[in-house]
Order: C-alpha cells, then sequence, then structure tokens
C-alpha cells in the first residue's frame, strides 16, 4: 500500500473540494491530483510563439496597432458595430 499523510484545512476548502468530486465517492486524494495535475502545462509555448508574442508585446508599445474600425474598414466593412449585434 502507498504511503498515506494527513493535510489539514479548513472547512471552507473541504467543501470546495466536496464541490469539485466527479462523484461522491471520490477520493479527497483524487480531486487534488487531478486539481494539481490541471495546473502543469501540458502544451508549453514553443520558442517560436514566445518570441511572437514579445514581438507584439513590442509592436503594441511602439504604437503599432489597429483600432476594430480600422481593421473592418480594411476588410470593407464600414460598420462593425452592424456585425456585432448579428452574432448576438
Amino acid at each position: 500500500m502507498a504511503a498515506v499523510t494527513t493535510v489539514r484545512m479548513r472547512a471552507e476548502t473541504k467543501a470546495l473540494l466536496d464541490d469539485l468530486k466527479l462523484f461522491p465517492r471520490e477520493t479527497y486524494d483524487d480531486v487534488v491530483k487531478r486539481l494539481a495535475e490541471m495546473a502543469y502545462d501540458n502544451e508549453p509555448l514553443t520558442k517560436e510563439e514566445l518570441e511572437a508574442i514579445q514581438e507584439s508585446e513590442e509592436d503594441i508599445k511602439a504604437g503599432r496597432v489597429y483600432s476594430l474600425e480600422e481593421v473592418m474598414k480594411e476588410l470593407g466593412d464600414e460598420d462593425p458595430s452592424r456585425n456585432m449585434r448579428k452574432r448576438r
């Protein structure tokens, strides 16, 4: 059998864990393990993606940005609010 340890937590924390159970008899160990595994990024950003983000941040700082209205005009739509109303 695997080693077992005791963890102290406030009643509010236990209630949160209770709410996160997928089924009533799921163990707290399973809930905590699932949450911990979700916290890790299994698809970290690539070097190219990080460089693209950095380049975008530099563009924003330098003011090389376009408003929604400018983009919509470039795409041939003079009234961007019309498209926003259609989607709702």
